[in-house]
């Protein structure tokens, strides 16, 4: 799992497993939330917009399959 480099009011820190598609999000609130199946294009989307909080609450949290 590799890290993505992130800068965002609410997002921590974000890895990347690009062999099974597990993105792993760790929130400033302490929050930490796991997803399968998510293409790389998707995770690099999210960690490149101008709002990555943003961008994970339209385009990650509910179309990819969260398991923690």
């Amino acid at each position: 799992m590799k890290e993505l480099p992130v800068s965002s009011k609410i997002i921590k820190s974000v890895f990347f497993h690009p062999g099974d598609g597990r993105l792993y999000i760790r929130f400033k609130n302490g929050e930490e939330r796991l997803f399968t199946g998510v293409p790389e294009e998707a995770a690099l989307a999210m960690v490149e917009a101008s709002s990555p909080g943003q961008h994970y609450i339209e385009h990650i949290r509910t179309r990819f399959e969260r398991v923690a």
